[in-house]
C-alpha cells in the first residue's frame, strides 16, 4: 500500500441514487491506500453558485470537479479528489465538493439536510458558498445549520439535543468558512472600511429590540447555531469575475479574461486553506487518515441508510473496534517476528527463551498501544496479553521438544560404544559390573560436556538411565566378585542415586513453574505499565486541547471586548482628529496673518536697510575724498618744508 495516491481527477464518494446515499467502492478503496493524515476541505451551497470552481483551484487544475454551465445542478451526492497537500509535507488533501442544496428537481430538502450534515461530520474545514450579501434571505437559505442537532448525535445516549448543548459539538466541528461570491457591496461601515471577517460577525450579530419576540427568536437562531458550533469563523468576498454569458465558461477562460480582483480574492483564499485548515482529527487528539475516513463514510452513510441518525461516538467506537484488532495481529506479527529472529531452540535455560520473550512481548504491547485507540475496559489489550502467553507456552513446549529431541539423540550417540561392549559380554565376567559403572560414568560425563542440550539435558538422562536400570542389575547379578552384601548395597546406593535424581528434577521443575508465574506477573505489570503512560499522555492531550478551547474562547472574548474597544477608540480618534483639525485650521490662519505681517515688517525693514546703506555709501565715499585732498595736502606742505628746509641749508653754506 501506498501512503500517498495520485488521482487524476475527483471520483464519486458518495452517490445519490434515487435520494439514497450509498458509499461508492472504488473510492472507499482509494481512501484505504491513503496512510497520511488527512486535511478534508468541503464545500456546501446553492446549486449553481460556482463550488466547484473554487475546489477545482484548490486542487491546482483548471478542470476536474463539473462545473456545467446551465439552470441544472451538475453535481450529485459527493464527490471526492485526493490530492498531495501543497503546503504540508506528508499529508493528503482530501477535496469533497457537494451536490447543490435546494434544488427544484429533487422536491424536498430532506436530502439536502443529509448531504449538508455528511459535510460536517466528514471535514475539517466546512466552506458554505453563496451569492451576494449576508442578509436575512441568506441567513433562511443556511436553516440546515439549525438543524444539525436533530440529524447528529455526539453521543449514543440522546441527552444533548439543543443549542445550549453545543460544546460536544464544537469538539467535533469543523472551521467555517462563508464564500461570498458575486459581491459588489463596498465593505464600510459609518464611512470606515472593514475586513471580510468583521463584516461576518457584524451579519452574525443577535437582533434585538423587535416587538416580536417569537419573530426575533426565528431571526436569531441560525445565528446563534453558527456562533455556538463554529468558534472559527472565516469569511472571504469574491467579485463576479467576468460579466454575462462567459460567467458559464469558467474553466475555458484564461486569468487574463478574469477580472484582477477576482484572481486576488481566489489567490488569498486558497492560501489560507492550505494554510490553516487542520488535519481531521477524532476525540482524544486521533488524527485521521484515509482508513479511517474510509469507515468513518461507511458508518455514517450505513446509519443514515437505515433511518438512524450518526453518531459520532458510534462511528469512533466502530472505528476503534476494527483498528484495534488490527493492532492486536500487528503486534502479534511483531512478536513472531522478533522472536524467529533471536530465538534459537533449544535455549540452554528457562529463562533465556523468558528473557527474549519479555523483550519481544515490550515491542508488541507498544506497537500495539500506538496503533490502537480507546479500547473500553482494555478487551483488545486483554485478547493480546492471552495471545502472547499461548505464544509463550508453545514456545516453551517447543523448546522442550527441541531439547529432548536434541538429549535423546546425544545419548544414542554416545552410549551407543557402550551398549555395544554388553552385547559383546564384556561386563558378563567376574568384576564386570565395576568396569560397566566406570564406563557408565565416562559416557555420563562425556554427555555432560556436549553444549546446545537444552532445559531436558537431566530429565533426559534420568529417563535414560532408568530405562538401562535392568541392565545395570542383570550385571550387578552375574557378577561373582561381588557377595550378596554388597549386591544389596550396590542396589540401595543406585536407588538413592534415582531418588536424588528424582528429587533434582522436582526441583527444576518448581523452579520453571515459579519462574512462569513471575514472567506472567510481569507480562501483565508491563501491559499496565505502557497502559498507564498512554492514558497520562492521552490525559495531557486531552487537557492541553481543553486548555487550547478555553484560550481559543477567552481569545475570542477578548477580540471582541478588544473590538469594541477599538471601535470606540476610532470613534474618539476620528471625534478627537476633527477637533485637531479645527484647531489646525485656526492655527493656520493665525500662522498666515502673522507670516503675512512679518513679511511687511521686514520689507519695510529691507528697505530702512537699504536707505542706511546707501546713506553710508555716500559718507563713506565723502569721507574718502576728504581724506584724499587732506593727504594731497599734507604731501604738499611736506614738499614746501623739504623745499625750504633745502634751501636754508644752501644758504647758510654761502
Amino acid at each position: 500500500m501506498t501512503s500517498e495516491v495520485y488521482m487524476p481527477g475527483p471520483v464519486c464518494l458518495i452517490e445519490n441514487v434515487k435520494g439514497q446515499l450509498i458509499a461508492n467502492q472504488e473510492a472507499l478503496e482509494i481512501l484505504s491506500t491513503i496512510n497520511q493524515p488527512v486535511v478534508v476541505v468541503a464545500i456546501v451551497g446553492l446549486y449553481r453558485t460556482g463550488k466547484s470552481y473554487l475546489m477545482n483551484k484548490l486542487a491546482g487544475k483548471k478542470t476536474g470537479f463539473s462545473l456545467g454551465s446551465t439552470v441544472q445542478s451538475h453535481t450529485k451526492g459527493i464527490w471526492m479528489w485526493c490530492v498531495p497537500h501543497p503546503q504540508k509535507p506528508g499529508h493528503t488533501l482530501v477535496l469533497l465538493d457537494t451536490e447543490g442544496l435546494g434544488d427544484v428537481e429533487k422536491g424536498d430538502n430532506q436530502n439536502d439536510c443529509w448531504i449538508f450534515a455528511l459535510a460536517i461530520l466528514l471535514s475539517s474545514t466546512f466552506v458554505y458558498n453563496s451569492i451576494g450579501t449576508i442578509n436575512q434571505q441568506a441567513m433562511n437559505q443556511l436553516h440546515y445549520v439549525t438543524e444539525l442537532t436533530d440529524r447528529i448525535r455526539t453521543r449514543s445516549s440522546p441527552d444533548q439535543d439543543g443549542v445550549e448543548d453545543s460544546d460536544e459539538f464544537v469538539s467535533f466541528f469543523p472551521d467555517f468558512v462563508w464564500a461570498l461570491r458575486d459581491f459588489s457591496l463596498e465593505l464600510k461601515v459609518n464611512g470606515e472600511p472593514i475586513s471580510p471577517d468583521e463584516y461576518l460577525e457584524n451579519s452574525l450579530r443577535l437582533i434585538h429590540g423587535t416587538a416580536q419576540k417569537d419573530k426575533e427568536k426565528e431571526l436569531n437562531f441560525p445565528r446563534l447555531c453558527i456562533q455556538k458550533f463554529f468558534p472559527k469563523k472565516k469569511c472571504f468576498v469574491f467579485e463576479r469575475p467576468v460579466n454575462g454569458r462567459q460567467l458559464g465558461h469558467l474553466a475555458s477562460l484564461q486569468d487574463q479574461d478574469l477580472d484582477s480582483a477576482f484572481i486576488e480574492q481566489v489567490a488569498d483564499f486558497c492560501s489560507y486553506v492550505f494554510s490553516c485548515s487542520k488535519v481531521k482529527m477524532l476525540s482524544g487528539g486521533i488524527k485521521v487518515n484515509g482508513p479511517r475516513l474510509k469507515s468513518l463514510v461507511i458508518t455514517y452513510v450505513n446509519t443514515i441508510s437505515s433511518g438512524g441518525l450518526p453518531c459520532m461516538e458510534n462511528a469512533v467506537l466502530s472505528l476503534s473496534q476494527t483498528e484495534n484488532a488490527a493492532a492486536v495481529q500487528k503486534a502479534i506479527a511483531l512478536y513472531d517476528q522478533r522472536m524467529s529472529q533471536k530465538l534459537q531452540l533449544p535455549t540452554e535455560t528457562l529463562q533465556e527463551l523468558l528473557d527474549l520473550h519479555r523483550a519481544s512481548e515490550k515491542e508488541a504491547i507498544k506497537i500495539f498501544m500506538e496503533n490502537s485507540f480507546k479500547d473500553i475496559n482494555q478487551v483488545f489489550l486483554t485478547q493480546l496479553e492471552i495471545k502472547l502467553e499461548t505464544k509463550r507456552a508453545e514456545l516453551i513446549k517447543k523448546n522442550v521438544q527441541a531439547s529432548s529431541d536434541r538429549c535423546s539423540a546425544l545419548l544414542q550417540d554416545v552410549f551407543s560404544p557402550l551398549e555395544e561392549d554388553v552385547k559383546q559380554g564384556i561386563y558378563s565376567k567376574p568384576g564386570g559390573y565395576r568396569l560397566f559403572i566406570l564406563k557408565l560414568q565416562e559416557m555420563k560425563k562425556k554427555y555432560s560436556e556436549e553444549p546446545g542440550k537444552g532445559v531436558q539435558a537431566e530429565e533426559v538422562l534420568q529417563k535414560f538411565l532408568q530405562s538401562k536400570e535392568g541392565l545395570s542389575e542383570a550385571i550387578l547379578q552375574t557378577d561373582q566378585t561381588l557377595t550378596e552384601k554388597e549386591k544389596e548395597i550396590e542396589v540401595e546406593h543406585v536407588k538413592a542415586e534415582a531418588a536424588k535424581a528424582v528429587a533434582k528434577i522436582r526441583e527444576e521443575m518448581q523452579q520453571k513453574n515459579e519462574q512462569l508465574l513471575e514472567e506472567k506477573e510481569k507480562s501483565h505489570e508491563e501491559s499496565m505499565k505502557q497502559l498507564t503512560e498512554k492514558m497520562e499522555k492521552e490525559q495531557a492531550q486531552t487537557r492541553e486541547m481543553q486548555q487550547k478551547n478555553e484560550q481559543k474562547k477567552g481569545h475570542e472574548r477578548s477580540m471582541k471586548q478588544l473590538t469594541e474597544k477599538m471601535e470606540k477608540s476610532q470613534a474618539q480618534m476620528r471625534e478627537m482628529q476633527q477637533k485637531n483639525e479645527q484647531v489646525l485650521q485656526q492655527k493656520e490662519k493665525s500662522l498666515e496673518e502673522s507670516m503675512k505681517q512679518l513679511t511687511v515688517m521686514m520689507e519695510k525693514s529691507q528697505a530702512q536697510m537699504r536707505k542706511m546703506q546707501q546713506t553710508n555709501e555716500q559718507l563713506l565715499r565723502q569721507k574718502k575724498h576728504q581724506e584724499k585732498l587732506l593727504t594731497e595736502k599734507l604731501e604738499k606742505a611736506q614738499a614746501q618744508m623739504m623745499e625750504e628746509q633745502d634751501k636754508a641749508y644752501k644758504d647758510k653754506l654761502k
